[in-house]
Order: C-alpha cells, then sequence, then structure tokens
C-alpha cells in the first residue's frame, strides 16, 4: 500500500487533471485501493464522483489496450449523416450556383461558410461555420480560382498538333536529346509604383495611391527557357524589347553556358514555341534568326509550334512563370539587379530551380524578314501543318 498520509496532494491533483478522461477514473481508483484514504475523500480531493470512481476500479480489473478514449460510437454524433441537413444543403447550394457549361457537374457558390450556415440554421437546424465547412469537403467543394483554360477560337488540327507535340517529345526525352519550352513572360514594370499582392511585414507598407508611368524607371522583359527534362528554368531580362534577334540571342546563350554542358553527346534540339509574338510561326524573321542559331549552336533544330489560341499548353506557361509572379507579388521592385534576386527566388517542392541573368543589349524594333530570304535558308517543312513543324538540319 502507497503512504499518501504525508503526500503532496497539489502534485497528485495537477497530474490527475492532465489525464483523459478514462485514465482520470482508473487514477481515482488506485488512488482509493492502494491508500488509506477512503472513497469520499478521494472523490473531493478530485473532484470525481464515487460512482465514477468505482467504474475506474472495475475498469482496473478488466484493462484493455483498446486505442480508444471513448467507446465507439461515443462523442456529439456528426452532422455528416443527418440526410435532411444534407438535402437542404444541396438545395441551398442549388440556388446559389451557376454551372460550367461544358461540364455540367462541375458547380460553385461565393456564399461564404457563415452566410451558409445562417441561411441553415433559418431552416431549422443547428450547426455552426466549421460544420459547413465538413459539408461542403464532404460534396468536393474547396476554394478555387476560374482558370483561362477555355480557347476563344477552335483552330482546324488542333488537337493533331498537339499529338505531333508530345510524340517528338517523348521521342527526345527517349534519345537524351533536350527538349525546351521558350516564351516570353509578360513585361514587368521597375520603380516606386506598387505591386499586387500580399508580403510579410511588420508594418504598413505604403505606396502610391494611383500608378504614375513617370515614376517607372525600366521595364524588364523576361524571357524564358524551360528545360523539360532538368526542371529548370532559366530566364535572360532584357531592357529593351522582345524581338526576334532576342529570342535566338537568349537560346544561343543557354546552349553555351548550361545546355552545352548538360548535353555534351547532343544532335538535336526540339524547341516548342507559341504561334504569336516575336517567335510566331508567320514571322520570315523569325526563320532567318532560327538560321543563325543552327550556325551557332551545330544541331539540328526541330521546331513546332502551338496552335493559335492555346499558348497557356506551352509547359514554361504552367511550370514556370506562375512561379516567378509569386515571388514578384507584393514587393516594391526599384532596380533590375531586384529583380534579377527575385526571380532566382522561384522554386517548387518538386524541384524546380530557375536561373536568371540579364542581357543589356539594345534590340531594334519594327525590323522584317522577306519570303525571299526565307526561300534561301534549307528548312524542311513537314507534309502535315508544315506551318507549325519544321526543321532546320546542321551542316
Amino acid at each position: 500500500m502507497f503512504n499518501y498520509k504525508e503526500a503532496n496532494t497539489d502534485i497528485i491533483v495537477n497530474f490527475h487533471n492532465s489525464l483523459n478522461e478514462k485514465d482520470k477514473r482508473r487514477h481515482a481508483a488506485m488512488i482509493y485501493k492502494n491508500s488509506s484514504w477512503n472513497i469520499e475523500y478521494v472523490s473531493k480531493l478530485l473532484l470525481i464522483s464515487e460512482n465514477t470512481i468505482r467504474k475506474g476500479y472495475g475498469e482496473l480489473l478488466n484493462v484493455e489496450d483498446s486505442g480508444r478514449i471513448r467507446k465507439v460510437g461515443g462523442g456529439r454524433k456528426s452532422k455528416l449523416g443527418d440526410s435532411d441537413l444534407m438535402m437542404a444543403f444541396d438545395e441551398l447550394i442549388k440556388d446559389f450556383t451557376a454551372g460550367d457549361p461544358c461540364n455540367s457537374e462541375v458547380k460553385y457558390t461565393n456564399l461564404s461558410k457563415g452566410e451558409i450556415a445562417e441561411i441553415l440554421r433559418g431552416m431549422g437546424f443547428e450547426l455552426c461555420s466549421n460544420t459547413v465547412g465538413k459539408i461542403l469537403k464532404s460534396r468536393k467543394f474547396k476554394k478555387r480560382k476560374i482558370q483561362k483554360r477555355k480557347s476563344l477560337k477552335s483552330v482546324a488540327g488542333r488537337n493533331e498538333q498537339f499529338e505531333r507535340i508530345n510524340a517528338a517529345k517523348a521521342d527526345f526525352m527517349q534519345r537524351g536529346q533536350p527538349v525546351l519550352s521558350v516564351d516570353t513572360k509578360k513585361k514587368e514594370s521597375i520603380g516606386e509604383n506598387q505591386r499586387d499582392g500580399l508580403s510579410y511585414a511588420n508594418g504598413q507598407l505604403n505606396g502610391y495611391d494611383h500608378t504614375y508611368p513617370s515614376e517607372n524607371t525600366g521595364k524588364a522583359v523576361p524571357h524564358g527557357i524551360y528545360d523539360i527534362k532538368r526542371n529548370e528554368g532559366y530566364v535572360s531580362v532584357g531592357n529593351s524589347a522582345e524581338t526576334a534577334d532576342f529570342i535566338i540571342d537568349n537560346l544561343i546563350y543557354w546552349w553555351i553556358n548550361f545546355g552545352v554542358t548538360y548535353y555534351p553527346e547532343a544532335t538535336d534540339i526540339l524547341l516548342l514555341f507559341d504561334a504569336g509574338g516575336a517567335n510566331s510561326y508567320l514571322s520570315h524573321l523569325f526563320k532567318i534568326e532560327l538560321d543563325r542559331l543552327r550556325n551557332e549552336i551545330g544541331l539540328n533544330i526541330q521546331i513546332k509550334h502551338y496552335p493559335s489560341y492555346t499558348s497557356k499548353w506551352n509547359p514554361i506557361e504552367h511550370r514556370v512563370f506562375p512561379h516567378i509572379s509569386r515571388v514578384l507579388q507584393g514587393v516594391f521592385i526599384r532596380s533590375f539587379d531586384e529583380f534579377i534576386k527575385l526571380v532566382n527566388r522561384a522554386k517548387t517542392k518538386t524541384g524546380l530551380k530557375v536561373i536568371a541573368y540579364t542581357n543589356d543589349k539594345i534590340y531594334e524594333t519594327g525590323k522584317r524578314g522577306s519570303k525571299e530570304e526565307v526561300d534561301n535558308i534549307d528548312i524542311i517543312f513537314d507534309d502535315i501543318e508544315p506551318k507549325w513543324n519544321y526543321e532546320l538540319r546542321a551542316a
């Protein structure tokens, strides 16, 4: 028998209060049965009823490690099992939703959890916004944003071109040849004007109440190259304009500084471009500049353009640019050096890393190439959709 006569009851009570319900019963019963204290004293000391102590003693005689504190079915019943509530929720959501015309199963609502809870309480159901959150989850609702994925127009041969691009990517990757997704991100202002987005701060960040172009000291032109196999983005930040020779200069820089190291045995390279901009499939000047790229790097260059209105499917658009946009949010960008440092921070948990550097060359806008010049270049156009698929072979 334990000697509790001179015991420090404060310690006993504090320990008792730290236990869960079942252990409190058994602890009280153990003290009662192993000390000279009677059950009335233990009950008053630990603020637990005598019947509960007796129940705890019974549990001590039949100790089982069930892994549970309460019996199965114990505790408050889940409201998710209330069919009337769930039906009322479905009816409520129906009145406040609009479906995607392309998929009648997709619904959305702009009601908050608190608003839904208030409406359901008005219908006679007792619940809080946390319960509404559980109901939304059980019905597979979660916070989403509208994605810009629907094309305004349908282009003939669109799906077939995607199949050709995917087949070429698989072939080049299997052969260990580089596959690059190439595009220019939207221009970013450099200066004192505020930027959208949030950032952590220990005080209020104050910017101008309007955007004043006069406060911009420059405009960054971030041109991106995404190495799909290595999951690496390379961003050449210009301060001039997006032109065909700007794009080709950046590709030459990538090959000399990175590509030749990572792909020393390469004989071919696959370049994926959008349909428009300075790398448009209609641009004569772009094809002339591609001939310069071939002569500089000495590889067979295969070009594939994504069809018009499908630029969002170009891998760099959804694998690199969103992460660059994220690191540029909610901060002042007062110099090109700050811009470069921020872009270099872009990364993901899946291994993406981004390397940014400057291109200070000034590029002339308005230059044009001619069909005659293109005709003098050794370009092999595919038999199917030649406007989007062509090749320049190394000499």
